[in-house]
């Protein structure tokens, strides 16, 4: 039913998003959601950034005049069928930057560690699980991060010889930031998701994501997968480009939900979200939730630590707030954990925003990433809608 997929309050959600529609157009387009029919109102803003920066964004939410594309139930319909090429879902986003938090969560703390002492080896795991957990012998998601009581741990972890650089970010007073992809490049409700070939042991990663102006200013949120290969991280943390950056790594969606009085930072801080992973070829299942309330450093926060006066996102960008669930559920063999395989389909949900939907392949074999900042840009020129701010 395409209303799982669909915030449970729709009548009420101002719900943004972009579409790829085909001939004679063949490009983007901005969108608005209207009590479930989908309206075009690309001649008003041309991207979602310029939107997201407007003062007046809600009242073009809710106002602007534009072309009826149909019903979002037939749009979720169409965007689920790779067969067809209809008009169809793309990320929220266009020429934002795309942002991720690392380790904001104890749990994925402990697995960030948990790989990197492993040196990327999943068999190893089980055993270096229980010697951290043993080691630690304290709950991390009652420690502050640069707290007296975060440094004190850290002291004694250093004379333990236990001392992690994820545990530097995770209760440390810097927060992990790192670039997750590219403006453009994510992939969106329906698409495929890409792993790196080589990779062996990866899993999703349900987040809540940021929608944040060039002011710096939160507008809305949406949900994403930052897609994780815990053996190519795990070999070493300098190669967190390479595990994070590839070719349908990142998807977003299904659209970004605008903050206003019904729908605040607040709901973002109070929700849970669900992942559901069903394996194509194995009947695997694999159900999890993760409660925003137990993150360890709040998502303002965390906008604080990506843009200020050290830097500047003059189109804006997306942030990834981070994850509690990596899932340990042995899938392969005993002891061994959890792994993708080809074909999983992957549904990251939570009421308030919908639900994202992404079927697992090879970055290598899945549709290549071909229309960039440029190609947008020649697009909306061609359209003669690149006055629309």
């Amino acid at each position: 039913m395409p209303h799982a997929y669909l915030p449970s309050d729709l009548d009420d959600a101002l719900l943004i998003g972009r579409v790829w529609r085909p001939a004679p157009i063949n490009g983007p387009s901005v969108i608005v959601v209207r009590r479930g029919e989908v309206v075009d109102i690309t001649s008003t803003v041309a991207t979602t950034a310029d939107l997201f920066d407007r003062d007046d964004a809600v009242e073009i939410a809710r106002h602007a005049p534009g072309e009826s594309l149909g019903s979002v139930d037939a749009l979720i319909n169409a965007s689920l069928d790779p067969s067809t090429h209809a008009m169809h879902l793309l990320a929220p986003c266009d020429v934002q930057a795309v942002k991720a938090c690392g380790v904001t969560f104890a749990v994925s703390l402990l697995e960030r560690v948990i790989e990197e002492h492993a040196g990327g080896d999943a068999s190893k795991a089980q055993e270096t699980r229980s010697m951290i957990n043993e080691l630690i012998g304290a709950d991390l998601s009652k420690i502050k991060p640069g707290s007296e009581a975060a440094e004190k741990l850290k002291a004694e972890l250093e004379r333990r010889g236990a001392w992690s650089q994820y545990m530097e970010v995770g209760i440390g007073p810097d927060a992990e930031v790192f670039s997750k992809s590219q403006p453009m490049s994510s992939v969106g409700f329906g698409a495929d998701v890409g792993l790196y070939p080589t990779s062996k042991w990866n899993n999703p990663e349900p987040e809540i994501v940021l929608a944040v102006n060039s002011a710096g200013t939160i507008v809305g949120a949406t949900l994403g997968n930052d897609v994780n290969l815990r053996d190519i991280e795990g070999r070493s943390a300098l190669l967190l480009g390479k595990a994070k950056d590839n070719n349908g790594s990142c998807s977003i969606g299904p659209f970004v939900r605008l903050f206003d009085g019904a729908f605040t930072l607040d709901t973002v801080r109070e929700a849970s979200v669900s992942l559901r992973i069903e394996g194509a070829d194995d009947g695997f299942v694999l159900d999890g939730i993760s409660h925003m309330r137990e993150i360890s450093r709040d998502p303002a926060d965390l906008v604080a630590q990506t843009h200020g006066a050290h830097h500047q996102y003059p189109d804006g960008f997306m942030l990834f707030l981070g994850t509690m669930f990596s899932p340990i559920k042995d899938r392969d063999t005993p002891g061994g954990g959890f792994t993708h395989h080809l074909g999983d389909v992957v549904t990251i949900s939570t009421p308030s925003l919908g639900a994202i939907v992404n079927t697992v392949r090879l970055s290598t074999e899945i549709t290549p990433w071909t229309f960039g900042v440029r190609a947008l840009y020649r697009n909306l020129a061609a359209r003669g809608v690149l006055g629309s701010t």
